[in-house]
């Protein structure tokens, strides 16, 4: 019997393994994401049962369930140096003379690979199997970051096919646009300060102590270079790259030959133009000598080889002038210098608003109102300002100061523990009780249509709602009584406030605000207790213990719920009608039960998150990329390039009114 389990065990795994060479190496996908889930709950399942059979390169043991207390440190037998930086092409033409003179000849190629803005990282493979995942560190030294490195699915725990004994592999670690702005847009609603680009967001996760949190990040990794190896993997560069992929590791599929500086320059421009196609963020090309050979006759500098060089793109900027500097108050007290700018035109919209992050980032920058400043979308997605022009400064201009006291309440502040963020500590501030009623009542959470910004203010300062319980005990009447209500007005808001009353048990929790909770978190621990007296209940290792749910989640949890005054808004909050919908068990017999659907482009109907809701409610799953395994795509105004390969692909394509078609059938 234990034999048959183990053979079981070993075929699960390899299924697996075969499937995440497809999907990440070979950038195919044979069966959904649904299979390949069941797939792995089976495994999971199994080795628990049976834990005499868990092995370290399992694809179950990829997350580690201890934080840890700190990182050693890892030395490398061959530094990961820096790489020179050119910035036109003259500078490559330069650059290829110098290759040129150095090898006496012309009769020589390169490889030119798109420059992945994110963290660079070193694996190393004993025997096949990944034992060490660092950051470059200063080059020689670095940090261990293995518990975290495990966590990316694109990273193999094991080798394919015929692995050197030992093998150190060179990469760059990213995060995905749209993971970039999955995780911004959480942490705005929890509260927490923005990433500024993708880079930093990969930095930041990398060196989390606890890497369950890191798991949720939804890292990737593209192998670009050999370390230390116990043998050569090819007679050039991009033979070399080819073996990678043999192994099973991630090679960027863009990378391709140059015979000379020319097609380079050319290949370079290309991108240049087309980079925002991407679903990750690249700034700029690297350009490398092919023959290994080659490359020991030019050797290198102090701190760069000389058969290398990056090309960087100029990032896309805009001047503006800086017409007032807001302090803004978010949920959870935190104070927020916003820069409030001369409208202007930067990477296909108007920016009218910029973030500067915190005080600490405005007193490096030094900015000023009335300061012509330089801005630019960090990752292309968040405008920030870069550099002031500090000649062109009108006279008299003085410095922001930092707030003592909360703008909106005047009550106090102080640095958080981190010692970075200001804070409003007083619990009664206004401000923060607009943002949280905004927050609750807003599409991702409780969804209160007719309950604006301009109402919510209104309700809060007459002082007719207090916290987000009293939502529920506002009266026709009340309404009437305040500016631009009307008879009709007041009936629509009181309709719309009395039909979240039955929302999902999900929307409620995610409404709440409790910190570092957003909408995944919430509909995880809505299905694992399935109602709101067994989550308000549970036990600190109770919610620890959800595979979902990390230690600072947990206490976060813990705290809110056994928290009197919390505990007060909820008592009332049932006391008014709330009476949330339990999580749906049943939901694979739905109308799109086992349909994998991709959305693109702008719905009339639904917001991107009601769309999947609608897609999981009805049984399906909604994905964010286009593949053979997608049963369709449903395409809205403004589709983006989702579509060219649903049709290149033969995926069928549906729009809004066939979607609702299908739902009511």
């Amino acid at each position: 019997m234990a034999k048959e389990v183990k053979k079981q065990v070993e075929r699960l795994r390899n299924e697996i393994r075969r499937h995440d060479y497809f999907y990440y190496v070979l950038n195919q996908q044979e069966i959904t994401d649904q299979q390949y889930d069941k797939l792995f709950s089976e495994l999971k399942s199994l080795e628990e049962a049976n834990p005499q059979f868990i092995t370290s390169d399992s694809p179950t043991q990829r997350v580690s369930e201890r934080p840890l207390d700190g990182f050693k440190t890892v030395r490398y037998a061959i530094p990961m140096l820096s790489i020179d930086n050119t910035y036109s092409p003259e500078e490559l033409k330069a650059f290829d003379e110098r290759v040129a003179k150095g090898l006496e000849s012309r009769d020589y190629g390169y490889v030119v690979e798109l420059k992945i803005d994110g963290v660079a990282s070193s694996l190393r493979y004993e025997h096949g199997l990944l034992v060490t995942g660092a950051t470059r560190g200063d080059g020689r030294v670095g940090d261990d970051v293995t518990a975290n490195v495990r966590t990316i699915k694109a990273i193999p725990l094991r080798l394919t096919g015929d692995a050197p004994d030992v093998l150190e592999v060179r990469g760059e670690v990213y995060m995905p646009t749209k993971s970039f702005a999955a995780l911004n847009k959480q942490r705005e609603k929890e509260g927490e300060t923005l990433f500024a680009n993708p880079r930093n967001a990969t930095a930041g996760s990398l060196k989390l102590l606890d890497s369950r949190i890191t798991a949720k990040r939804n890292l990737a990794f593209f192998a670009y270079a050999t370390g230390e190896t116990s043998q050569p993997l090819g007679k050039d560069h991009y033979e070399t790259l080819q073996v990678f992929k043999k192994l099973g590791l991630p090679v960027n599929p863009n990378i391709k030959k140059a015979k000379n500086i020319d097609e380079v320059i050319g290949i370079c421009n290309s991108w240049d133009k087309k980079r925002e196609q991407l679903e990750y963020q690249i700034d700029g090309m690297v350009v490398k000598v092919n023959r290994l050979d080659h490359r020991e006759i030019l050797g290198f500098t102090g701190r760069a080889p000389r058969w290398c060089i990056s090309y960087k793109f100029a990032a896309e900027q805009a001047e503006t002038v800086v017409e007032s500097i807001d302090v803004q108050v978010g949920k959870g007290g935190t104070l927020t210098p916003v820069a409030n700018l001369k409208p202007v035109f930067l990477a296909g919209t108007t920016v009218k608003r910029a973030s500067l992050h915190n005080f600490d980032q405005m007193k490096r920058l030094d900015v000023r109102e009335g300061d012509t400043v330089v801005i630019e979308k960090a990752g292309e997605i968040i405008p920030q300002v870069v550099e002031v022009k500090k000649e062109r400064r009108p006279a008299h201009t003085v410095s922001f100061k930092l707030p003592k006291k909360c703008p909106n309440c005047g009550g106090d502040v102080k640095k958080d523990e981190e010692g970075v963020f200001l804070r409003c500590v007083n619990p009664h501030c206004l401000g923060q009780l607009k943002e949280r009623l905004r927050y609750f009542a807003g599409r991702g959470q409780m969804d209160i249509e007719n309950l604006g910004e301009a109402l919510i203010d209104q309700l809060a300062e007459t002082g007719l709602v207090k916290n987000v319980a009293d939502i529920y005990k506002l009266q026709k009447e009340d309404l009437i009584e305040l500016e631009r209500m009307a008879d009709k007005s007041a009936q629509n808001v009181i309709d719309s406030i009395e039909a979240s009353k039955t929302r999902p048990l999900w929307r409620l929790v995610a409404g709440l605000g409790i910190r570092h909770i957003g909408v995944q978190t919430a509909q995880d621990l809505a299905e694992h207790f399935g109602s709101l007296e067994a989550l308000m209940n549970a036990g600190q290792a109770d919610l620890d213990a959800i595979e979902q749910v990390g230690e600072k989640v947990a206490e976060s949890v813990y705290e809110f719920f056994h928290n009197n005054k919390n505990a007060s808004v909820i008592k009332e909050l049932l006391a008014a009608g709330i009476k949330p919908e339990l999580p749906k068990k049943a939901r694979a017999k739905g109308k799109l039960s086992g349909k994998t659907i991709v959305v693109t482009g702008t719905l009339e109907k639904f917001s991107r998150g009601q769309i999947e809701e609608a897609i999981r409610d009805a049984g399906g799953k909604a994905t964010s990329s286009v593949s053979k395994a997608t049963d369709f795509v449903l395409a809205g105004e403004d589709p983006g390039s989702k579509l060219d390969k649903a049709l290149k692909l033969g995926v069928k394509v549906i729009n809004e009114k066939q979607f609702l078609a299908m739902l009511e059938r």
